[in-house]
């Protein structure tokens, strides 16, 4: 008798044992942190990376992860229920219809697998200065207008990278050479957009993003822009330029500072956008001119329609920054910023695209990157900005 009931005991405790489990194991899966999925990223950051990419132009479904998303902590939640993520998954590429001056990928190539095959993680980073001539001849393949898609399958992203710039000709040929080496590994169907101002104006970085988004436009139907500053150099080919299923901060891990998030909600350095989402934030401000302010107004903006930003986990959001001192000059310090930030919720729907103001000087499609001259019209909103706020 003894012996039964020892073993009933065994069985009851084997069983509330299970059910605990159980429940344990559904309570993990429902719950809203999704640590299973955290831990599950953390083992294969690659999954992490893939789970924010969003364009499948076959017309496949989105990935059941694909609005893994995060800030200061991994989790899956819903995008606004007003915000349609592309809103174009069934794009199927054809737009014969339409002229662009960069070439249009054929039709009938199958589909580039989602995981591009020659990734190899951590990888070298040039950090020489080839001649534009130099690097011509490294990479042929890459068109003009330093248009580069993949010859064996259809790209899934048509990404253009926008670089605001100004006087770094050698940090240019630095980027131009490790950019064009990742992005080709990478399979995407891309051109590099070096936006530049006229000599002679303060700087204002956000506004050429702006005039990079507009005028890129025109030059082929890209589904989203990178916004990319001349001196970050990635480090790891995992870290891939694709079409975000919510807007990206990319530069997660820079080595000034020692690899770590300088605040949490830092958007600036590289972030990247569909179409959609950068019209549905208005863009960036154009009231930043020189140093300061117009990444933390572009993380309000996000905030205030509706977004969480997405970030790939640091050891594959990697990046070594090209020393070089501050350009006091032509870049000074933006006294009006902290002025300028305290309106962004107030002022971001009449302030940006909708309201952009510049002169083409000119357009080059030259053979590493399409080079787009403007003239900001400083004069003309400058000192306006200044009277009106005061600073």
């Amino acid at each position: 008798m003894m012996a039964k009931n020892k073993i009933k005991i065994l069985l009851a405790v084997f069983v509330a044992g299970g059910i605990l489990h159980l429940i344990f194991d559904k309570g993990q899966l429902i719950s809203n942190n999704f640590d299973r999925i955290s831990t599950y990223m953390e083992s294969d950051p690659l999954e992490y990376v893939l789970a924010n990419t969003a364009i499948h132009l076959d017309g496949e479904n989105y990935s059941t992860l694909s609005y893994l998303s995060s800030d200061a902590t991994t989790g899956i939640r819903d995008p606004p229920a007003d915000i349609i993520l592309n809103g174009n998954d069934t794009d199927d590429g054809d737009f014969s219809n339409t002229t662009y001056p960069l070439t249009l990928q054929r039709l009938s190539l199958e589909s580039c697998p989602l995981t591009p095959p020659r990734l190899v993680g951590p990888i070298r980073v040039w950090m020489d200065a080839p001649t534009f001539s130099s690097l011509e001849k490294l990479y042929p393949y890459v068109e003009k207008g330093g248009h580069g898609q993949p010859k064996e399958c259809r790209s899934r992203h048509r990404v253009a990278i926008v670089v605001p710039y100004r006087d770094r000709e050698s940090h240019l040929r630095i980027m131009l050479h490790n950019l064009h080496s990742l992005l080709t590994k990478q399979q995407l169907d891309y051109a590099i957009i070096v936006v530049e101002q006229v000599a002679n104006q303060t700087f204002n970085r956000a506004k050429l993003m702006n005039v990079g988004f507009t005028e890129g436009l025109k030059l082929y139907p890209w589904q989203c822009f990178i916004f990319h500053d001349v001196d970050l150099l990635p480090e790891d080919d995992r870290n891939l330029y694709s079409c975000p299923t919510l807007p990206r901060h990319m530069s997660v891990a820079v080595d000034k500072f020692n690899y770590q998030l300088p605040y949490s909600a830092i958007f600036g350095g590289i972030s990247a956008m569909t179409v959609e989402q950068l019209q549905s934030i208005n863009g960036f401000s154009n009231r930043y001119w020189g140093w300061g302010g117009e990444d933390d107004d572009l993380a309000e903006r996000v905030s205030t329609v509706g977004y969480k930003i997405a970030r790939y986990p640091a050891e594959i959001a990697r990046y070594k920054m090209i020393k070089h001192a501050h350009e006091a000059k032509s870049n000074p310090v933006n006294s009006c910023r902290y002025k300028l930030m305290a309106r962004t919720k107030k002022d971001w729907k009449n302030d940006g695209l909708n309201s952009l103001k510049y002169r083409v000087i000119k357009v080059e499609l030259l053979p590493l990157y399409t080079h787009i001259v403007v003239d900001l019209l400083e004069n003309n909103e400058s000192s306006t900005i200044r009277r009106a706020f005061k600073c």
